[in-house]
């Protein structure tokens, strides 16, 4: 599936016969690699809201789209297969938004890969793919959106950074490098639009039992020869001190509030959901 458009269906009605007031009716929500995980949470509470949805990535495209339109509010969905590795796919992508849905209002930058090896045994490769998705796709897309923000005096960019933004980890040195430059971007974002009704703030998860932090369990399994389980709970209480995985359905929570009008002041700002892991 290349391209694909789900158009609206009749939205719902209150018992009155009175449509229902939606807060982000209108507006459009672009989230980068929300075929699963956190960012298929954020497009489909997007859509649940009222927004219309520009779904994006890879795998299973068609799950993820009727997922995101079973939810919604019977708002407009669609899809754009942009590899975020590529600055010509996001233009193409951007190109589609503004065609089909008339721009974008709402950016959230989800799209991340991870790769864990000594600096000195990093692959030169992984490293380069790594910053090009976790932080210079950032750059890209908000590059992008941002004209289109300004002419409507109205945008919310929302950068899904992680708590290895704030602090490191070993064996991590891509990931932890493109988080951090995506928290100063953040900053200089949220600087450059302070005077504008634009707001850009990033989140910053601990773990999260993503596809992403479930190959880091089965890799932690296999190397100390113990159960999934064990490693789980291993894991989650090296660095987070509640014991709990954080949710893609709270992180999706958090992110409707940075789009709501009580945020309108809330700028350049990390927000941490991490089960205490940065307050040790």
């Amino acid at each position: 599936m290349n391209l694909a458009t789900v158009r609206p269906e009749p939205r719902a009605e209150a018992r009155n016969n009175a449509p229902v007031a939606l807060p982000l009716a209108g507006k459009t929500a672009l989230v980068t690699g929300s075929t699963s995980g956190i960012g298929l949470a954020m497009a489909s509470a997007l859509g649940a809201q009222g927004a219309n949805v520009i779904v994006n990535g890879f795998g299973d495209v068609d799950g993820a789209v009727a997922t995101v339109k079973q939810r919604s509010a019977g708002s407009q969905v669609g899809f754009h297969a942009a590899d975020l590795a590529r600055a010509t796919d996001i233009e193409a992508m951007f190109a589609y938004a503004h065609q089909d849905f008339g721009g974008v209002d709402i950016l959230i930058n989800n799209a991340g890969i991870q790769h864990v090896a000594a600096i000195e045994d990093f692959p030169v490769e992984r490293w380069d793919a790594i910053i090009a998705l976790n932080l210079t796709a950032a750059f890209h897309t908000t590059r992008l959106v941002l004209p289109g923000m300004r002419a409507r005096n109205w945008g919310r960019i929302i950068n899904i950074a992680s708590v290895h933004g704030l602090v490191a980890s070993t064996h991590k040195a891509a990931y932890v490098a493109a988080k951090h430059g995506l928290l100063g971007f953040t900053k200089v974002t949220a600087l450059e639009t302070a005077r504008t009704g634009i707001t850009c703030n990033a989140l910053c998860p601990g773990w999260v039992l993503t596809p992403l932090v479930q190959r880091q369990v089965d890799d932690r399994a296999a190397r100390d020869g113990v159960p999934e389980a064990q490693a789980r709970h291993d894991l989650l209480l090296e660095k987070q001190p509640s014991g709990d995985f954080v949710t893609s359905e709270q992180l999706a929570a958090t992110a409707l509030f940075l789009c709501s009008e009580a945020a309108n002041q809330v700028r350049g700002a990390t927000w941490n959901v991490d089960g205490g892991w940065t307050a040790q």
